[in-house]
């Protein structure tokens, strides 16, 4: 099944880009329920299991929220609307889903269940209650203080390198450049048309100079779409460089030390100092003090961008980092 969205030349400067706290809170929440495998946030899923125990016992919206998760069939989309600005905070985010009708919540949880084996009493209880709206938000709540919002500020910086990246492709070279590596599932067609492999039935979409608003997750597998009349149209995705191998070749640590390793390996994708010293956990200073070792050495370059510094790797750096197969 395809479903194709239909843009224009307005709709290039209409389309933005947006982080959202809520949807990154639901896309842990499936890898914190098994419903998803971790990978490369393996350790850190793992260091969550005993919160996220707490939490299921104590707020029994949790539990229902993610029986109701299932792969490449519609999943109740009022828990995770799409953002409505650029920044927009986890508490004016989930004002949204505590505002939502409990009639419109009750029909897309029976959209969800369509299909779906007869669930437990208990959980079939949550789902019908009346008050299964403020539940749902209630869980959401407590996932976000407890468990994703401590790791916040790291898993915003990804997001930022991605929207920095992506929107400036987007902005200079177009659609095409723009979607070239979103995922798998969308395409380009050279007739003005994303082409998005999806679960509902075939269907096209025009944007009308409305733009569509992009939303990158760490954790997102794939691609959702948000495609209901009701809301914005966007397209949430995996981040470019959520996936950052933690792991150098053998003897680089060596060679150059553990820390300079480890900033040649944060810039798979470009990043200012400052979003290095998160991602790092290091000071300011000493970032800085790695990344002047690293350009004498011609391993990284830096392109001023306002009032910062971009870096990234040089092919000299790309080839310490990842050294060309050896010849069969």
């Amino acid at each position: 099944m395809v479903n194709l969205i239909e843009v224009s030349p307005q709709d290039i400067v209409a389309s933005r880009f947006a982080i959202s706290p809520l949807i990154v809170t639901k896309h842990a929440l499936w890898m914190l329920s098994g419903k998803r495998e971790a990978g490369v946030w393996r350790a850190w899923v793992d260091r969550a299991r005993e919160p996220y125990g707490n939490l299921l016992a104590g707020r029994p919206g949790l539990g229902a929220m993610v029986t109701l998760f299932r792969e490449r069939r519609y999943n109740a989309d009022f828990p995770a609307p799409p953002p409505a600005g650029v920044n927009t905070p986890f508490e004016v985010e989930l004002a949204t889903v505590r505002a939502t009708p409990v009639a419109q919540a009750h029909h897309e949880i029976a959209r969800n269940l369509d299909g779906m084996a007869r669930l437990p009493d208990a959980v079939m209880d949550v789902l019908l209650s009346p008050e299964v709206v403020e539940l749902f938000a209630d869980a959401l709540q407590g996932v976000w203080d407890e468990i994703v919002a401590p790791a916040w500020p790291r898993f915003h910086v990804i997001l930022e390198r991605d929207v920095i990246q992506r929107a400036g492709r987007l902005a200079t070279y177009g659609w095409a450049a723009a979607l070239a590596d979103l995922s798998p599932r969308v395409r380009w067609r050279p007739d003005g048309v994303i082409e998005v492999r999806a679960e509902s039935p075939d269907e096209t979409y025009r944007l009308g100079g409305r733009g569509l608003l992009f939303v990158p997750s760490p954790f997102e597998a794939g691609v959702g779409s948000y495609l209901e009349h009701a809301w914005p149209y966007a397209i949430s995705y995996p981040a470019r460089g959520a996936g950052i191998a933690q792991e150098a070749p053998d003897g680089l640590a060596g060679l150059i030390g553990r820390t300079r390793t480890r900033v040649l390996l944060e810039l798979a994708g470009p990043a200012t100092t400052t979003q290095l010293v998160t991602l790092l956990g290091l000071s300011l200073g000493t970032v800085g003090g790695h990344l002047a070792a690293l350009r004498r050495a011609g391993l990284v370059t830096g392109s001023r961008t306002g009032r910062g510094v971009l870096y990234h790797r040089t092919a000299l750096g790309d080839s310490l980092v990842s050294p060309p197969a050896p010849p069969r």
